[in-house]
């Protein structure tokens, strides 16, 4: 063959060939897979490697988890020529596909699946399509999260807040569908929620004054008052985060969307079962535990108290009750009357006494 058909053999393959530009994105077929590069074609004189850190981001373990033999794929062309025959990368292309897809997503006003990578200062980094994003720690839930570092790994829904594609910044919000969500909880539950309902719920988070109980997506406040039927020092002593109970609803404010529950309300107050056990009538023991302007308080059982007012004390006119008792007395009394309404009891040293003498 002269050197002139030998020219003009290569000139007729150089024309047959297509019009590959740098910086441009291409179609290739991908010819031959390893555990580190996969070979692509993509019409150019020669198959071009490319390694696995740009078949996918993040990078694979092996090649062969992102692409096979046959598969067509767009990659970018970063360069021509040299001993490699180029540089190509299928991760620019796929992000250049993704950036511009997801700013028609924001436009839509989608969510995307964002898989959480590692904590970072400040937020979050996912992988989303490709794409690094970001999430601010305060756009990660409703409330505070201290550690960060137990979402890696997970796959959340996020709003995409941010996007410039120019500096390669993509911000995402997990926040902003939580309180879309709750509004909808909150309407749909205030719209049912009546006082007088017994509810179940969840205990969410203590607080020196009482409790916060979710009832279904929206929370409760029990006061401490509320709790239980004996005096509570800390709402810790009878309640712990992620209990599970039933509640009664107190109060519904649709207005201030406030709603207050009580755990007690849901129980057999233990006064009623302590009275009970007496009669009118009977005669018993206790000891004398508080001095009013109006009588004396005696323990009839350890937490149930009854009352012997002050013209009960003695067969005498007294001014004060420590004329006729004191604290740590130990006296007997006659049971006058049990109120199971109002919750009182009324005792008598006099009748008991007058009782004793017949």
């Amino acid at each position: 063959m002269s050197e002139q058909s030998m020219k003009e053999l290569l000139a007729e393959a150089e024309e047959s060939m297509p019009d590959i530009q740098e910086r441009s994105v291409v179609k290739g077929t991908v010819i031959q897979v390893s555990r580190d590069e996969a070979y692509v074609d993509i019409g150019y004189k020669q198959e071009i490697a490319i390694p696995k850190r740009e078949l996918a981001y993040p990078a694979p373990e092996s090649a062969e988890d992102v692409v096979k033999v046959g598969d067509e794929i767009d990659v970018y062309v970063v360069s021509l020529g040299g001993d490699n025959g180029g540089v190509l990368s299928k991760v620019k292309a796929d992000r250049m596909a993704a950036w511009k897809e997801m700013e028609e997503i924001q436009k839509r006003g989608e969510t995307v699946q964002a898989h959480i990578l590692r904590e970072v200062k400040g937020g979050l980094v996912a992988s989303v399509n490709g794409l690094r994003g970001f999430i601010p720690a305060s756009q990660m839930e409703l409330h505070f999260v201290r550690d960060l570092s137990v979402y890696e790994d997970q796959t959340v829904e996020a709003e995409i807040i941010e996007i410039d594609v120019h500096k390669q910044r993509l911000v995402l919000s997990r926040r902003k569908l939580l309180e879309a969500q709750r509004a909808q909880k909150e309407e749909e539950i205030f719209s049912t929620l009546e006082a007088g309902q017994t509810v179940h719920g969840t205990v969410k988070r203590l607080v020196d004054y009482g409790a916060f109980i979710d009832i279904g997506g929206v929370d409760g406040l029990a006061h401490i008052s509320h709790l239980a039927w004996h005096r509570v020092k800390h709402p810790s002593d009878v309640l712990q985060v992620g209990q599970e109970l039933d509640v009664f609803v107190k109060n519904v404010d649709v207005d201030a969307k406030r709603i207050s529950l009580s755990v007690k309300d849901t129980m057999r107050d233990p006064w009623l079962d302590n009275a009970e056990k007496y009669h009118e009538g009977q005669i018993i023991e206790g000891k004398v535990i508080k001095l009013t302007d109006f009588g004396a308080f005696m323990e009839i059982e350890p937490g149930f108290d009854g009352l012997i007012p002050m013209g009960e004390l003695a067969d005498h006119r007294i001014e004060r009750a420590d004329e006729a008792v004191h604290v740590g007395d130990v006296v007997t009394v006659k049971v006058l009357r049990i109120d199971m309404k109002r919750k009182r009891i009324s005792l008598s040293i006099t009748k008991a006494k007058r009782d004793a003498d017949k």
